[in-house]
């Protein structure tokens, strides 16, 4: 059944509250290297038009622009668009950078030559016209280029943790596109030469798992307002699941807290 509008709405408003709440872009800051290594593997060409669906801060988009490539990045949170302007200005980098939605991408037809998104168009509530909508914008023969974290890896876990503790939105899992069956359903015959390679991206902090929780509370949107809607007793809970999760899965001994978590990265030709 097709979903009503209004309530359509209604949840891109929440979801873009989500991605509006903490700070992401203090967030992403101990995973650039992560987000260098996916940009490395994506294999951007000098002069190559790419747009970073679901930019964030900029954290992939400004180091592709340095890397020689024409980046346009779009993103559904107002003030991280904001955000990535002005980190752009203060370090002198050409990026145009835009609000706008991964299931409906204001660009004419094969407007660019890559297509990439890390761990941000798995996050929309409507898949299929997130597929029609990266392939659409790309060029034919230009690449598709997703990070996307699987159903199984820690991020999942901890997603599953908070959503004991508060209903997730009524949407498919985020986590299906790091499923890659669905990835191939959902792109298509859009797309050809389909690579799919597993990895895993490392989550450094220079503190404890309990510091870390607060840390993600603070500043990462999804946890920020989990914590937010609980009261004293909830927020408790849910601080002390999350940190066992964390302390379970640290692989540091010495005060840090160090965790791994699986993605999967996909990579397809524009049929």
């Amino acid at each position: 059944m097709t979903q009503p509008q209004t309530d359509m709405n209604a949840l891109k408003a929440r979801l873009k509250a989500t991605w509006m709440s903490g700070d992401y872009s203090t967030f992403a800051t101990p995973l650039l290297p992560g987000a260098l290594e996916f940009l490395k593997r994506a294999d951007l060409k000098l002069g190559e038009r790419m747009l970073d669906v679901g930019c964030g801060a900029g954290q992939t988009a400004i180091p592709a622009a340095q890397a020689g490539a024409i980046v346009t990045g779009v993103d559904i949170a107002t003030n991280l668009i904001e955000h990535a302007r002005e980190r752009a200005r203060k370090e002198q980098v050409d990026v145009t950078f835009e609000e706008g939605d991964a299931e409906d991408l204001q660009y004419p037809d094969a407007s660019f030559d890559v297509v990439l998104s890390l761990f941000a168009a798995m996050f929309a509530p409507r898949p299929d016209l997130v597929a029609k909508e990266l392939t659409r914008v790309c060029r034919r023969g230009g690449r598709i280029v997703m990070g996307n974290w699987t159903p199984t890896c820690f991020i999942g876990q901890m997603f599953k943790v908070i959503g004991r503790h508060v209903p997730p939105a009524p949407m498919p899992s985020p986590l299906l596109w790091g499923n890659e069956d669905t990835v191939r359903e959902r792109l298509g015959d859009r797309v050809r030469d389909v690579v799919m390679t597993h990895g895993s991206y490392q989550f450094d902090y220079p503190f404890s798992p309990e510091r870390t929780v607060e840390f993600f509370a603070t500043y990462y949107g999804p946890t920020n307002r989990a914590f937010a809607v609980l009261d004293e007793a909830g927020q408790a809970a849910l601080k002390r699941d999350l940190t066992a999760l964390w302390s379970d899965n640290n692989q540091a001994q010495d005060g840090r807290t160090i965790v791994y978590s699986d993605l999967l990265t996909v990579q397809a030709i524009r049929a």
